[in-house]
């Protein structure tokens, strides 16, 4: 395994031309665990003891805290498809007592659960997107194996508005 990895870094200033770019490159060959971006403002205070003032100062600290990219129909499912996954949950947990309303109870709550968790999710990610925006866009890297990734991702990236598209080298 190298010790060094390469990886494209790019800037967005919303989240439709994040999630088209993401989308093109996927449709290149790339796996989805290439894409990081920017964890929470939180999650990187707590870890490097400060708060950053743009995210331009991010873009190229090996220590810097990511967190995996979703994409919007990724998170649609996890907003939406919580609650009937729980309710069924519920609804199967009670079906052997022989009567309705135990059942219909569980899976009502199941549901609402779901729901719950899905809202958090959502706003979590609308926090994240807030913070990132205000400090100069959203961050996203690739993570690129070869010569023609990092080629189709330079190529690519600016092609969906990305600013401050460029590569460099980690510690892997």
């Amino acid at each position: 395994m190298p010790e060094i990895m390469r990886e494209v870094v790019a800037v967005f200033d919303n989240t439709n031309a994040l999630d088209k770019a993401v989308y093109a490159l996927e449709t290149r060959g790339f796996d989805r665990a290439a894409f990081s971006l920017l964890a929470s403002e939180e999650a990187v205070a707590q870890k490097l003891g400060h708060r950053y003032r743009r995210v331009r100062d991010t873009e190229d600290d090996p220590d810097i805290p990511r967190e995996t990219f979703f994409s919007r129909v990724s998170r649609l499912e996890a907003e939406y498809l919580p609650a009937p996954a729980l309710a069924a949950v519920g609804a199967l947990i009670l079906a052997g007592t022989g009567t309705i309303l135990p059942a219909v109870v569980a899976a009502s709550g199941g549901a609402l659960i779901g729901a719950a968790l899905g809202r958090l999710m959502h706003e979590r990610y609308a926090v994240r997107v807030r913070e990132q925006l205000e400090r100069g866009g959203l961050l996203l890297w690739v993570n690129v194996r070869n010569a023609r990734e990092e080629t189709t991702a330079l190529e690519i990236l600016p092609m969906y508005s990305a600013h401050d598209v460029h590569c460099h080298e980690i510690p892997a």
